[in-house]
């Protein structure tokens, strides 16, 4: 029998079952997965940790399986447009229907247990998994890892793919109990890929302790740059080599460390050989991710970016600063409350000429003049209501050989894809 409630009813009963947002811990959501019977769980696993490149990380390793020919269930979080973004098998989006059909089963099986949002969403994608009878899930954590809702599953092999500061309200500033934190993900026995040669010093530590396989940057595998005359890069781990790889089609220098990062988990869990070069080379021209230093070219040109967060938002002035710009590059921001502001301002401050400064209707959203009130930077920008009014307020002022760039959230750049008409 169909379900009664609609996929966006379903949404809005997930925001106030439990009654906190975010609640980290196991307990109730594997409690949950038991009595539905999804655990074990039975495809093969990979998790994705990281303060930042989980996207682009889970983004290329689903590419890659599937030019491999396997059937890939890929979970990530948050979506910029439609809640189904998170949700993919085959490279689709889950349905509606499907996905409400996840639901009930999830109700059906809670009883009196509470749960959050994304404690409903880790559940339905793995219940959506076993349905749909992929071979390999790629779950991407929401927060932290090691009490996240999708470190229920004993995954074969995990990455960590960066450590920040972020979450502060949650994780801490103290930059090596984080890498602790998100590390939690691996698992004895299992591969335990530490993406960056320079990462805290606890992440590899708790691989260690917790007997796993630690597959490290710079030791255990590495890459050469792409050479410009060329465009060729070669990935080397696990007595493998793959020279003359394309860049990933994903834009910004730090793809090619999440590319060999995807590249290096496959190889430990053999699923690499030399002869799937053509194969590995047509997943990383195909690769794409919504709103990671997106360009759409035009007299002015403009630039998405979810960059959220201080280290996101130096990479991103990095990826700018290898982009030239002939005039003036204008910076459309709207920021959550929650983040340190201050220092994701201070990392763009060199690279932004004019600041056009958006609220955020939401949870944790501040207003514009909340948002200027967090920084110096901010002296001069020009306040907007929404992102909306702030692109036409910078497009109205922009010349031709400027550029716009907006950035800050999720909730920034959905609506200027919308705007832009990319969705």
């Amino acid at each position: 029998m169909s379900s009664p409630r609609s996929l966006d009813d379903w949404l809005r009963i997930q925001e106030t079952v439990h009654g906190q947002g975010i609640d980290l811990g196991l307990v109730r959501v594997r409690a949950v997965a038991e009595r539905m019977q999804l655990l074990p769980f039975g495809p093969r696993t990979i998790i994705v940790a990281g303060t930042n490149g989980k996207g682009s990380t889970v983004a290329c390793l689903e590419g890659l399986l599937r030019s491999l020919g396997h059937r890939v269930g890929a979970f990530t979080s948050p979506h910029l447009l439609r809640y189904n973004e998170r949700i993919r098998v085959a490279g689709a989006e889950a349905g509606d229907a499907e996905l409400i059909a996840s639901f009930d089963a999830i109700d059906a099986a809670r009883g009196d247990t509470t749960l959050t949002f994304f404690e409903y969403n880790a559940l339905a994608a793995l219940h959506v998994f076993r349905e749909r009878q992929v071979d390999i899930a790629v779950l991407e954590v929401g927060l932290g890892g090691r009490l996240d809702a999708v470190n229920i599953v004993d995954a074969e092999a995990a990455i960590v793919c960066s450590i920040g500061l972020d979450h502060a309200d949650w994780l801490g500033t103290d930059i090596e109990a984080i890498g602790r934190e998100k590390a939690g993900v691996f698992r004895s026995g299992a591969i335990a890929v530490i993406a960056d040669a320079a990462m805290t010093p606890s992440v590899e530590a708790a691989a260690r302790r917790l007997g796993a396989r630690p597959v490290v940057a710079g030791q255990d595998y590495s890459w050469t740059p792409a050479v410009l005359a060329s465009g060729q890069w070669t990935f080397h781990g696990n007595a493998l080599t793959l020279a003359g790889l394309p860049p990933p089609a994903l834009p910004g220098r730090m793809q090619l460390a999440n590319a060999a990062a995807a590249l290096a988990v496959l190889a430990a869990m053999r699923l690499l050989r030399q002869e799937d070069l053509p194969a590995v080379a047509q997943a990383l021209r195909a690769v794409r991710l919504a709103g990671r230093f997106q360009i759409v070219p035009g007299p002015v040109e403009w630039i998405l970016d979810v960059a959220h967060n201080e280290p996101a938002a130096r990479v991103l002035a990095q990826n700018l600063r290898d982009r030239p710009c002939a005039g003036k590059s204008w910076c459309v921001t709207a920021i959550l409350g929650d983040k340190d502001v201050a220092a994701v301002a201070g990392a763009l401050a060199d690279v932004v000429d004019a600041w056009v400064l958006c609220g955020i209707d939401a949870p944790r959203g501040l207003s514009a003049a909340g948002l200027a009130s967090r920084s110096p930077v901010f002296s001069d920008a020009q306040l907007a209501a929404d992102i909306v009014t702030g692109m036409h307020a910078a497009a109205a002022r922009a010349q031709p050989g400027d550029r716009i760039v907006v950035c800050g959230s999720f909730l920034a750049v959905a609506p200027a894809m919308q705007q832009l008409g990319l969705y």
